[in-house]
């Protein structure tokens, strides 16, 4: 079937369903990928470098490597989730396998330089930042029907305002409504040609509605099932001095794909309602680029200690989505399979600018025994922001993400010891919820360990990694209150092989 499409225009859409904070935690969250190296020790090289992930941290320690590198990670990722709603719980997972790193480095050494800059190093490297295959299985008896999601769009809606127009199709005016009217409106349109919901009267006056089916609680049914990446092609320059200070800066292109389907069912309607069943399901994609900027150095104080700062830039987005929609009832429309997935609200291109990050770091380093490393950053989310800041449906999302969002501290600790040519590794990472008034996300915890062996000319590492954070998600944007209660598991198991030139 051909896709029809429209734009729903950015002054009239209220983006309930398309663009607020959710995107913001979407794309400032950089989950723990890169080498196995760097994910068997947490993360914790923003003092030490020598890895092609570290630039992701402090671009500065491409220098501390010796010699000229290549490097590839696959990662085998296992995602699980369990949804507690209204005391039922259901358990999901998802299994994915990629290419999450490559990259390259090339180090030019002058040890006899008047200047004292010894050595220089560029490199390109590939990052898998965050891997979004993943499901959630939600399900349970609840006393706020998907009525109230339709009712809630309805009220204050003019009836005449979302009646199909003579020899219009259901489809042509389902888009035209959204375009013209906006978002809210054309969900009005749905939840009365889905059979959901009827005006009080029959007039094109009428404003107030009311819900066609009768229940005291439904079961409710929804599969979301997300998809994409986003991923990060990080260019560095690093230079080092005596030996003792190396700086470094780099330049970071970001890409976005990001596909949300929701299944929802809902049943277990009262004997004599009209509707016994009603189906609704969305599908969101949003695609997109990006561009940041980081600068760095890392000091050796002696032979054992070193320390690292870094500045980490906003992420400026630039972000499109898109969105259709599927809706049936027992009372619906004949028509109504005609608005289906092939009809796509195309809305405009927006901004996304996730905030600034610092990071302090400090490391032991043991000879070639091995070492001790901690990092520690604060990125202020309250000061993400959704664009373009003349729209004033973002600067209503924008003041939501001010009053409700905090600071987020990360804490990462790694270590590695090293007997003949093996090295074992472990890390562990915390980060804070970036919510400062509200338990919408809790904290994410992580754990990870690995081990290496050293050929001489090449190198092979594996890593195990583990997060886990808790958080709370309603099953739409309006009129179901109640969230359902997430836990999410991620393990990564990754496999990297470095080549020395």
């Amino acid at each position: 079937m051909k896709k029809h499409l429209t734009f729903i225009g950015v002054m009239v859409c209220t983006f309930v369903f398309a663009q607020n904070s959710d995107d913001i935690l979407r794309y400032s969250n950089e989950n723990l990928q890169g080498t196995a190296r760097f994910q068997a020790m947490g993360g914790a090289f923003g003092a030490l470098g020598g890895d092609l992930s570290a630039l992701n941290i402090n671009p500065a320690g491409l220098t501390v490597l010796n010699n000229s590198v290549f490097t590839i990670s696959s990662t085998i990722y296992d995602n699980s989730v369990s949804a507690t709603y209204f005391g039922t719980t259901r358990n999901a997972s998802e299994s994915d396998f990629n290419i999450n790193q490559a990259g390259g480095a090339l180090v030019f050494k002058n040890p006899n330089s008047k200047s004292g800059w010894n050595k220089i190093a560029i490199a390109g490297n590939y990052d898998l930042v965050q891997n979004f295959d993943s499901q959630v299985f939600i399900a349970g008896n609840s006393n706020q029907g998907i009525d109230n999601y339709f009712l809630n769009f309805a009220d204050g809606i003019p009836f005449g305002s979302i009646l199909i127009q003579d020899d219009e199709f259901i489809e042509d005016a389902y888009l035209d409504i959204g375009a013209q009217q906006g978002f809210g409106t054309q969900q009005a349109f749905l939840g009365y040609y889905g059979g959901i919901i009827d005006p009080i009267e029959m007039e094109d006056s009428n404003t107030a509605y009311i819900n066609n089916a009768g229940y005291s609680t439904v079961t409710q049914n929804l599969l979301r099932s997300t998809s994409g990446y986003n991923s990060k092609f990080t260019v560095n320059f690093a230079s080092q001095y005596k030996e003792k200070l190396n700086i470094g800066a780099s330049l970071n292109f970001h890409n976005v794909v990001y596909d949300r389907f929701d299944e929802f069912i809902e049943t277990g309607y009262d004997a004599d309602s009209e509707i016994q069943r009603t189906t609704f399901d969305n599908l969101l994609r949003t695609r997109g680029s990006g561009f940041s900027f980081s600068l760095g150095a890392i000091a050796k104080l002696n032979d054992v200690v070193r320390i690292g700062g870094s500045y980490q830039s906003p992420t400026w987005y630039r972000l499109t989505d898109d969105l259709s929609q599927r809706i049936n009832s027992d009372l619906a429309d004949e028509d109504i399979n005609f608005i289906n997935l092939d009809i796509v609200n195309l809305f405009p291109r927006y901004d996304l600018t996730t905030p600034s990050k610092f990071t302090g770091s400090l490391a032991l380093v043991f000879g070639k025994n091995g070492l001790i490393s901690v990092d520690y950053s604060y990125q202020d989310m309250s000061r993400a922001e959704l664009g373009p800041s003349n729209d004033p449906n973002f600067n209503s999302v924008n003041n939501e993400v001010s009053n409700s969002f905090g600071s987020i501290s990360t804490v990462r600790v790694g270590g590695e010891y090293r007997i003949e040519r093996f090295s074992l590794r472990g890390g562990y990472r915390y980060e804070q919820s970036p919510y400062a008034r509200i338990d919408n996300i809790g904290d994410l915890n992580g754990i990870s360990g690995g081990i290496g062996y050293d050929f001489g000319g090449s190198r092979l590492d594996f890593a195990l990694s583990r997060t886990e954070r808790d958080s709370s998600k309603k099953l739409f944007d309006t009129g179901l209150d109640t969230p359902a209660i997430i836990n999410v598991i991620n393990t990564n198991a990754t496999l990297s092989y470095t080549i020395n030139f």
